[in-house]
């Protein structure tokens, strides 16, 4: 049976066949390497949007997309997708956040779903069933406040809701 499994690298990371070519950030958190007493358990490795993508086909020939990530190890790494985010300047107006500022967001939210073990592992442990980082994102939410706003006025509300996103 071993001679018809496909075994596939470690650092590969299986994703959806839509995460393959959308644009969204690639965040890439770390878990389990902070050592001594500093107040964060997640520190964030990686973050960009360009992304290597290998496409292999299973046995029933359909195609399954990995992610491949240099360095990415599933004993102290996740990988999560988020799209653009935006926050408010000083001017009330639009910025966008990059990736390091969104990925200390996603760290923020997972904090307390991080699983305790130790950072140092035999040569001869396997990889570990559970990942390191076993919270999870609310998924129905559609927006995230990241800093409650400041009382505005109708004419600013009705300024932002026209540079907003538009739904369909």
């Amino acid at each position: 049976m071993g001679l018809f499994h496909r075994k596939v690298p470690n650092h590969f990371t299986r994703i959806h066949p839509a995460n393959a070519t959308n644009k969204d950030w690639l965040i890439m958190l770390e878990a389990g390497t902070i050592v001594g007493p500093s107040p964060a358990k997640l520190r964030v490795a990686r973050s960009t949007q360009e992304r290597k993508v290998v496409k292999k086909y299973n046995l029933r020939l359909k195609p399954e997309y990995y992610l491949d990530v240099e360095g990415y190890d599933p004993r102290i790494h996740a990988v999560y997708f988020c799209p653009q985010l935006y926050k408010y300047d000083s001017d009330k107006k639009l910025v966008p956040l990059y990736g390091e500022e969104i990925g200390n967001l996603i760290a923020q939210a997972l904090e307390g779903g991080i699983k305790e073990r130790h950072p140092w592992y035999l040569p001869s442990d396997d990889l570990p069933s559970e990942p390191p980082i076993k919270g999870s994102i609310e998924s129905e939410a559609d927006s995230l406040v990241v800093d409650m706003p400041q009382w505005r006025s109708d004419s600013s509300r009705r300024q932002l809701r026209e540079a907003g996103p538009k739904q369909e």
